[in-house]
């Protein structure tokens, strides 16, 4: 199996690119592999706890958006490593205790350590 790095950098709402990128981290650890995932620009408030999408009946077979947020939690509990960059969640007013449990502030080096150190690297 093969290690992802995955960068994922839209807002979880505004757009369904997150929905996707989180989409395609489940279906990686689904594969069995490891899936390293670096969260950075407005994509920073997927780690966010709390999250209450609006309604909007008929929505892929839902009443609600898609929760990021419990993709996000599902990923991690799958054995994902999620780090949020730390100069955008700064940007953003975020700290580390209002994040989920797993995932982590973290800085560029670590991105670049995942990224040549990953089989694959993949940016959504």
């Amino acid at each position: 199996m093969a290690s992802i790095t995955v960068i994922a950098g839209d807002p979880p709402y505004g757009k369904e690119r997150l929905y996707t990128t989180l989409r395609f981290v489940l279906a990686a650890l689904a594969g069995k592999h490891t899936v390293n995932l670096f969260i950075l620009e407005d994509a920073a408030w997927v780690a966010k706890k709390g999250q209450k999408p609006a309604e909007l009946p008929g929505l892929l077979g839902h009443d609600t958006m898609p929760n990021c947020e419990e993709m996000l939690t599902s990923a991690i509990k799958l054995g994902a490593t999620v780090k949020v960059c730390g100069v955008c969640a700064s940007e953003r007013g975020l700290s580390q205790s209002e994040l989920v449990e797993g995932a982590n502030i973290s800085t560029m080096v670590n991105l670049v350590d995942w990224v040549v150190t990953s089989d694959k690297t993949v940016f959504f």
